[in-house]
């Protein structure tokens, strides 16, 4: 199993930039898609981003699309969430998630609540205006 462990979350101004990291271990990282997904307070937990292994597809949530970057490095075993033009809908506590062993990359963009596996603590964004 994969361990994870994101950072990078806090007070962030209207139109601010935020980066978060999410720290991998354990299972290969290099070898599975990565993913984040968002939980605001009083709603249910939201897609944000998904990246391929190998960093050659990505897939954003409408909501953050132009706006937000998923990217990895997998030398590091890190993946990143760079969030740019914040808005205050963008206040949650963001988790980032592994693929699930024995889903493929096409599964994960068709349906990533089920094989994108939240497995970190998560960190919270707060968006202020």
């Amino acid at each position: 199993q994969v361990q994870l462990e994101e950072s990078g979350g806090g007070l962030a101004q209207v139109g601010g930039s935020l980066r978060l990291s999410c720290a991998a271990s354990g299972r290969t990282f290099s070898s599975i898609a990565m993913g984040w997904f968002r939980q605001a307070p009083g709603k249910k937990r939201e897609f944000v981003a998904a990246i391929s292994y190998s960093s050659m597809s990505t897939t954003y949530a409408d909501s953050v699309k132009g706006r937000f970057t998923i990217s990895r490095d997998n030398a590091k075993s890190t993946l990143y969430l760079q969030m740019n033009n914040l808005t205050p809908e963008d206040t949650a506590v963001y988790y980032c998630a592994a693929q699930r062993l024995g889903s493929s990359w096409t599964s994960v963009v068709r349906d990533a609540d089920r094989y994108l596996e939240v497995r970190g603590q998560g960190t919270l964004v707060t968006v202020s205006s």
